[in-house]
């Protein structure tokens, strides 16, 4: 049959593409950028170039189609998704409509009943308006997708990954109902088949319920890893454990936010009817078990240790260096005029010990996401800058508290401010929590620059 697939550069979009060819459909594809397209199959589907805000373009896109699947989503951290959610599928269901096209598919969310998250309430507002197109619409509702590259099990594994002990919200305790890639995508093409008069929801998910923190757990036990150390507190705001995520895994905060409050509500399936109409996967559904360790072929869940060892040895070695070299107690610097803004001495051990936890975790982060994402160039850069970087860190303390040379450290302090910002300049795409972390080491050093300058000033007839 003559199928349309929208989102077809996104994850499900892009695996679920090839089944259908497999499937036998003629597909064609709905995409802005057909270069984005996956090589894999690019050359195999019929490419309808355009938007789907244009009625113009969707009308193009949706002639002759039997089957359109819906997979368009504005989740992206730029304005009000839940608006432009709803004007999306609005004018996709009038489009669909009057093309007469014969069945819409849509992906989305398992979901209690009651007042949801954003997130999870615009997804269930999307699937009501589709089903009331007058287009026959299955809409599948599906629990966390557990496969390489979805949002989702990427989210779960960075997190598992990267901390070993974290403070989490108490509705890391809600339960899930996970289900593999590979069975959504097996849904999801069965959908195409159901018979005309059925308009209507499914819900998917794979044999286990459980908790966020058993699905850490677990999956921290199938890659090799040390058991978590979890404790749940009740103040920690969906903004702020986004925020935390945005910087310790490469899913943006735009995303993660969403992502995040939709864990405070359970996503357990009501009904089992799916199995009814469209049969099960062949070999029946994966387990979590099962689905972590597939999605394990394609990812290295050492990469993070790795990047985080090579990293912190660095800062460890310029924190001890740093330390031997300044003498706060010295003569000379106890006789040298400060200007009035100067900091207790007091204040400069917690300042510097967080800066380096922070420089470490965001450094190791933007490597391991650069090397993950195959931007080799980008990491090897990035580190290369960093060992400059740590360099004019260390040799400050020793031009200014060894050299008694104020003048020359203010020229360290100020390149060491420009390379602070650089770092933060190169951690930007990999996401803002990490460039934030670094921008506010390139801050300090901005002070520290503006700070040795006025001891140079101050103290600039002083006999060395």
């Amino acid at each position: 049959m003559k199928t349309l697939v929208t989102g077809a550069t996104g994850y499900i979009g892009s695996h679920l593409v090839p089944r259908l060819l497999d499937a036998g459909h003629d597909v064609r594809v709905l995409s802005r950028n057909p270069d984005r397209l996956p090589a894999a199959w690019r050359d195999r589907v019929e490419v309808s170039r355009g938007d789907a805000t244009d009625d113009r373009a969707l009308a193009a896109a949706l002639e002759n189609v039997e089957v359109a699947y819906y997979l368009l989503h504005s989740m992206d951290g730029r304005g009000d998704f839940v608006a432009r959610d709803r004007q999306l599928a609005t004018r996709f269901a009038a489009s669909a409509r009057a093309a007469g096209v014969h069945r819409i598919v849509y992906l989305s969310g398992l979901h209690p009943s009651g007042e949801l998250s954003p997130h999870l309430g615009s997804r269930v507002e999307v699937g009501e308006i589709l089903l009331g197109s007058g287009v026959p619409t299955a809409v599948l509702q599906a629990g966390t997708v557990l496969g390489a590259g979805s949002a989702s099990f990427d989210m779960l594994r960075h997190l598992t990954e990267r901390l070993p002990a974290m403070i989490a919200p108490k509705w890391l305790d809600r339960l899930i109902q996970p289900i593999a890639v590979d069975d959504v995508l097996y849904y999801l093409v069965r959908a195409a088949e159901l018979p005309d008069e059925i308009n209507r929801s499914f819900d998917l998910g794979g044999p286990d319920v459980l908790s966020y923190r058993e699905m850490m757990q677990r999956y921290a036990g199938l890659a090799g890893l040390n058991p978590r150390l979890i404790v749940t507190v009740p103040v920690l705001t969906p903004r702020l454990a986004s925020l935390w995520v945005g910087l310790v895994t490469p899913i943006a905060s735009g995303i993660a936010r969403p992502l995040v409050g939709s864990l405070m509500h359970d996503a357990v399936r009501d009904e089992f009817d799916a199995e009814q109409w469209m049969g099960v996967p062949p070999g029946g559904p994966a387990d979590f078990d099962t689905a972590i360790t597939r999605a394990l072929r394609d990812v290295d869940p050492q990469l993070w240790i790795r990047s985080l060892g090579l990293v912190a040895a660095a800062v460890g070695a310029t924190a001890l260096a740093g330390g031997l070299l300044t003498d706060p107690d010295g003569g000379w610097y106890r006789r040298l005029r400060k200007p009035s803004f100067q900091p207790p001495a007091f204040v400069f051990a917690p300042v510097w010990t967080s800066l380096y936890a922070l420089i470490t975790t965001a450094a190791a982060a933007t490597i391991a996401d650069a090397r993950e994402a195959d931007r080799n160039d980008d990491a090897d850069r990035f580190e290369r800058a960093l060992a400059a970087n740590l360099a004019l860190n260390a040799s400050w303390s020793g031009v200014f508290f060894r050299g008694h040379a104020p003048v020359p450290a203010t020229l360290v302090a100020a390149l060491l401010a420009l390379s602070s910002a650089d770092l933060a300049r190169r951690a930007a795409p990999y996401g803002p929590g990490k460039a934030a972390a670094l921008g506010a080491y390139a801050a300090w050093c901005g002070f520290a620059t503006v700070l040795s300058s006025a001891i140079a000033v101050k103290n600039r007839r002083r006999r060395q």
